[in-house]
């Protein structure tokens, strides 16, 4: 049986916290995370600015 996932990614003025209830609240169970760096270009070089957190959702059976 195949399981629905949606990536929820933590908005700018979330904790981790306030997603992973928005999660829940929508029905999912945080099965994994990823990060992602974001990058400027500063002087011609890439500077890290901010990290972006992702969490796997997958659909409970209720």
């Amino acid at each position: 049986m195949s399981k629905k996932t949606v990536w929820f990614e933590v908005e700018e003025n979330e904790t981790l916290d306030n997603c992973l209830e928005r999660m829940r609240e929508q029905g999912y169970m945080a099965m994994g995370r990823k990060e992602e760096p974001v990058f400027e270009e500063i002087d011609g070089k890439p500077i890290p600015v901010k990290q972006i957190v992702k969490f796997k959702g997958v659909k409970m059976d209720n």
